[in-house]
């Protein structure tokens, strides 16, 4: 997530990084900044002294002094905090002086230093380390953060001197990323209801704060329901199939939850649980699936539904007052796809082909059903586990047999880290001086190939209850030439913790996400923009994805994997045949796995395709109907995420803009493909990839600073083939 000035109550609000988010906002009426700054009074310079946010961090880099950091300090800072833009924002706003570059929009790009440094902070460590204390405070303060983020986009004065920059610009001189900027920050504002009169101003206002407690509501809940349902096994026999390690630690994950002498198997975020594939028994299975696919449904402070359904008509509603005919079609204006029709097109063109292959894949799994003496229809809860028995006949591959060559350190180092050293020339050198916010983060400092500093790099990879499931990329600074600011990026995962003195062993799809995450990371790391609205991950939802997809499939490269895949007791090279099966075995289920994510996204756009005058009262009713009208309701492939757990759309800022994966998937698989083309791992395609694609931010349109890179606009086909699907097949 990069944080801007422009963006802070949203990112307050979802509190969680998902590689780089964006989204809602805040309160009541009132005409300009002062009207709905929050009433604070002023810190004692002891108070001051005290709370290590009111200055800038000694430390390399400015990167957060974790000793010094306390739970009770947040809250000030971040009240002082917004006081301080406000008056910042002011003087620019009542300046008698005409609009210039210098001293509006460069002023607006320096103004919330105190309050940037808090809250990139505390909403790290709301999704990486929370607790009922950071709960409570980020209940409180999103819905101020929502009137902090209008009183500053709804603000007239402001927004004259904005418009006087965009209305001249043609004439203006402006170099490109200048320009650039002067057009994005325009367009915030317009879409943030700049236009509106300050009737409907005052509406914005109300129905931005509501969805700012409501966001963090659902967050809360989620986070609290997946640690509740987590499942208790009483007889250790049910966890037939899970290793001596994953067994071991689901017993001290039970210690520790207070259930000595049981096994606890926490859930994550999607539908499906990795469990999934190697519990033997049948009813434990069901138990998992059940817990995980229920999430939200069950009454009390567990029941996200009737959130879903406020948010879906509040987002509604707002679009409605902006002049948008939903919600879809107000957040696409900024997109790449640009429209629900092109986001939607293409999902639609997928989804027959994602649906053959996942019935032919159902029909080799019931047959392994039936070959396993079993009588029983495949449910949901039973396809991973004969998908595995599947792959395992008609590939000889045992996804556990690989899990030895993947030690979580060599990975990262040998592997990541190294395919990173010879397409970009960097270096990562750890470093144990740096404080850090819990004790299995690690730090790095990133090198460039004359010794410079680039960055910091933030590596928090182990599961935990206080951290929010999934895995994604974060800041705590993000780089800026306007503020003399290096980035401090942060990779987050949700990988199981051995027990001591055991190796960290991962999946293949472990290791997929590790070299995603870190394909953000460099996104961030390597940005070299002049202002920071526009620096690293700063990108459009469909865009963002891309560099992190790109960067997956050098886990594939031959010469990295005879790097990092080895046996974690012998340091022996993962057998070739053992490989050979591995790769190939990966490109079945690619059904099941397309059409859960064609499903997801096309629920996300249903939902936010509605009309504010729409009547919705069933969760459940909504989105079965939503995957009817697509054709594909498909019982044994349910949603990635189901409506009541879909943090990415109602926490967080994919809000119909799940399908981005997707669509930057097709820039991914182009780009990776013609990387090949020129050479593949080297360091000058690298450079030139890093100079023309990462270091820019949004400084540029992405698809023109995309096939300024390319030479041409991206081929479809080179996902296709990723995938191993063809539209429209039924083979």
């Amino acid at each position: 997530m990069t944080l801007t000035r422009l963006t802070l109550a949203s990112a307050i609000c979802l509190s969680l990084g998902l590689a780089a988010c964006s989204q809602e906002g805040a309160p009541t009426s009132a005409p300009a900044a002062e009207a709905t700054a929050p009433t604070v009074a002023q810190p004692t310079t002891d108070a001051v002294q005290a709370n290590p946010f009111f200055s800038a961090s000694a430390l390399p880099l400015e990167t957060p002094d974790f000793r010094l950091i306390r739970e009770e300090l947040y809250l000030p800072a971040i009240e002082e905090g917004m006081k301080r833009q406000l008056a910042e924002i002011r003087a620019i706003a009542d300046s008698s002086e005409p609009a210039t570059v210098a001293n509006t929009l460069d002023a607006m790009e320096k103004s919330g230093d105190l309050l940037i440094r808090v809250t990139q902070v505390f909403m790290n460590l709301v999704g990486t380390d929370s607790n009922e204390a950071l709960r409570k405070i980020q209940s409180e303060v999103a819905p101020k953060m929502a009137a902090h983020q209008d009183a500053i986009l709804l603000d007239p004065a402001l927004f004259a001197r904005v418009k006087a920059l965009y209305e001249g610009r043609a004439t203006a001189g402006h170099d490109p990323e200048t320009l650039r900027l002067v057009e994005v920050t325009y367009q915030r504002f317009v879409q943030a209801g700049a236009e509106l009169s300050e009737a409907d101003k005052a509406t914005v206002r109300k129905l931005n704060e509501e969805q700012a407690s409501l966001t963090t509501a659902f967050q809360q809940a989620l986070l609290k329901q997946t640690e509740a349902s987590a499942i208790v096994v009483d007889d250790v026999a049910q966890l037939d199939g899970l290793s001596e390690a994953a067994i071991a630690a689901a017993a001290e994950a039970a210690k520790a939850a207070g259930h000595e002498g049981k096994w606890l198997l926490r859930l994550t975020n999607t539908t499906r649980q990795p469990v999934l594939t190697s519990l033997r028994n049948r009813a434990l299975r069901q138990r998992v699936w059940e817990a995980s696919a229920n999430r939200g449904l069950s009454d009390g402070d567990g029941d996200t539904r009737a959130i879903v359904l406020r948010l879906a008509k509040l987002r509604a509603e707002r679009a409605r007052l902006l002049g948008y005919p939903n919600h879809a079609a107000y957040t696409l204006t900024t997109q790449m796809a640009a429209a629900p029709k092109a986001a939607m097109g293409m999902l639609d063109e997928l989804a027959p082909a994602a649906l053959a292959n996942a019935r032919k894949e159902a029909e080799q799994i019931q047959a392994a059903i039936r070959a396993d003496g079993q009588d029983f229809e495949l449910a949901p809860w039973d396809w991973e586990f004969y998908a595995e028995k599947v792959r395992a006949k008609n590939y000889d591959f045992d996804p556990e047999a690989v899990k030895p060559y993947f030690e979580l350190n060599r990975v990262l180092t040998d592997g990541v880290f190294h395919s990173l050293e010879r397409f970009y020339g960097i270096k990562f050198r750890e470093r144990t001086d740096l404080p850090v916010y819990h004790p299995d983060v690690r730090v790095f400092d990133v090198i460039d190939a004359d010794d410079k500093p680039i960055g910091l790099f933030y590596a928090d990879y182990f599961a935990r209850p206080s951290k929010r499931g999934g895995a994604w990329m974060s800041a705590f600074r993000s780089q800026s030439q306007l503020l003399n600011q290096k980035p401090v990026i942060i990779n987050v995962m949700n990988i199981p913790k051995p027990v001591e003195g055991q190796p960290a062993l991962m999946s293949f799809d472990e290791v997929t996400t590790m070299f995603h995450e870190v394909g953000h990371g460099v996104h961030g790391l390597f940005s070299q923009v002049r202002y920071p609205s526009l620096s690293g991950t700063a990108v459009s939802r469909d865009y963002v994805e891309f560099p992190s997809q790109f960067n997956e499939d050098w886990n594939k490269d031959p010469e990295i994997l005879a790097r990092y895949a080895r046996h974690y007791q012998t340091g022996e090279a993962i057998p070739q045949d053992l490989l050979a099966k591995m790769l190939k075995a990966s490109s079945f289920n690619q059904g099941f796995d397309t059409l859960e994510y064609v499903a997801a996204a096309l629920v996300d756009l249903e939902w936010h395709m509605l009309s504010a005058d729409a009547q919705v009262d069933d969760v459940v009713a909504f989105e079965q109907a939503a995957l009817e009208k697509h054709g594909i309701l498909y019982a044994p492939v349910p949603p990635r995420y189901r409506s009541p757990f879909f943090a990415h759309v109602f926490a967080g800022g994919y809000s119909s803009g799940y399908y981005a994966y997707m669509w930057a998937e097709v820039l991914a698989a182009d780009a990776f493909a013609h990387v090949q083309q020129q050479g593949g791992l080297n360091s000058e395609v690298g450079a030139r990839f890093r100079k023309e694609i990462l270091s820019r931010g949004n400084s540029q349109d992405p698809m023109e600073m995309y096939t300024a890179w390319r030479g041409q606009k991206p081929d479809p086909a080179h996902l296709l083939r990723r995938r191993g699907l063809t539209v429209g097949s039924t083979d």
